[in-house]
């Protein structure tokens, strides 16, 4: 009996994770079954062909809320949208404060132009890590801001025309450069984001 009740206070503790400012969380779902005792199980979200998907709530930064918790319309995952439909949209976006959902539709255009081998597909992955390095910034992640918004700048074609590659080039530089400096020119440098249309 008392072996019993230690394999399951270990399985608990094993279950209970720790954050990075190491305050404790509630125990995770883990499955297994331990002598006569099968402990509950949290499936997780899974889309009709299997694939893992994450149908919990989340914030306008993109960050999961709890089951049931109120949060803002989602970008669904599979979303493909026509370029220039997907541009004003990500426009739209960004323009409401919104760089995750934003980078979710770019995303869609990336994967769709690198599944049938686009030469356009590196700028819009360029564009999507754009809004990825503004989301990180909305967190309060400015490494990871400057870093993303560096790589993106990079991974814009100079030859691509349906964007103002050089503008975009430019403002994510300079973004990223306040953000490495002491964030006084950060605001001024945000408010002077180029369209994506142009």
């Amino acid at each position: 009996m008392h072996r019993k009740a230690e394999e399951e206070r270990d399985v608990e503790h094993r279950a209970t994770t720790t954050t990075r400012r190491g305050a404790r969380q509630a125990p995770q779902a883990v499955t297994g079954d331990f002598g006569r005792r099968t402990l509950a199980v949290n499936e997780r979200d899974r889309d009709a062909a299997g694939r893992a998907h994450n149908a919990r709530p989340r914030d306008a930064t993109g960050r999961p809320l709890p089951r049931g918790a109120a949060g803002v319309a989602r970008v669904p995952e599979d979303l493909r949208l026509d370029p220039a439909v997907a541009l004003a949209e990500a426009e739209r976006l960004l323009g409401a404060g919104q760089p995750f959902a934003a980078h979710e539709v770019l995303e869609g255009v990336w994967k769709a132009e690198r599944d049938a081998a686009s030469p356009t597909a590196q700028t819009w992955q360029g564009l999507a890590q754009l809004a990825v390095g503004l989301t990180h910034l909305q967190r309060g992640n400015r490494r990871g801001a400057a870093a993303l918004l560096r790589r993106g700048a990079d991974n814009l074609d100079p030859t691509a025309s349906f964007v103002p590659v050089s503008r975009l080039r430019s403002w994510a530089t300079a973004v990223a450069a306040a953000v490495e400096a002491d964030g006084s020119d950060l605001e001024r440098a945000l408010r002077l984001r180029p369209s994506l249309c142009g």
